[in-house]
């Protein structure tokens, strides 16, 4: 998958009410859907982080100013450099907020519900984390996690980009 198809995919994503722009509201009400997954309350030192890495982000991504990111401003924005410094630490964080017992992975149901909560479609959430979990074990590490989504958004070979970002 080429990159700027990679991309269109994500922006679907976080585009919720498809009008063609990512507003602040939209982004941030990703970490929000997983605060209630996890049932975190307000003052807990991962929730704060991943709020803060989001605020940072959005900071990021919006650019100029104007409260939305369109499909142009994300295209010239998103990559391996806008991941390494701004999208994995956001990712990290929510990935953290749903890793029950803090052992580094996530089984099918901790999966689930991030995916879930981020705006995945339910119907591509087994096939990605089956894709994920190479070793069959049930277990998808942080590392394993946030590499494949990082190749996903750089238009490299990922084992469950597409699994992850196709709108059903």
């Amino acid at each position: 998958m080429d990159d700027i198809t990679a991309k269109r995919l994500v922006f679907a994503m976080l585009d919720a009410d498809g009008d063609g722009v990512i507003s602040k509201d939209e982004y941030s009400a990703r970490a929000e859907r997983v605060v209630q997954a996890t049932g975190r309350t307000e003052d807990d030192p991962l929730v704060i982080s991943a709020r803060t890495a989001g605020e940072r982000a959005w900071a990021e991504m919006d650019a100029n100013g104007d409260g939305g990111v369109t499909f142009d401003e994300y295209a010239a924005w998103a990559g391996a450099e806008a991941f390494d410094t701004v999208c994995e630490p956001v990712l990290g964080a929510l990935f953290d907020l749903v890793d029950a017992d803090k052992d580094g992975a996530l089984d099918l149901l901790e999966f689930t519900k991030l995916r879930t909560a981020l705006g995945n479609p339910v119907s591509n959430i087994e096939s990605a984390f089956a894709a994920l979990d190479t070793n069959g074990d049930g277990h998808i590490s942080r590392d394993d996690y946030l590499a494949s989504v990082r190749a996903h958004v750089s238009g490299e070979s990922s084992p469950v980009g597409e699994a992850l970002y196709r709108m059903q």
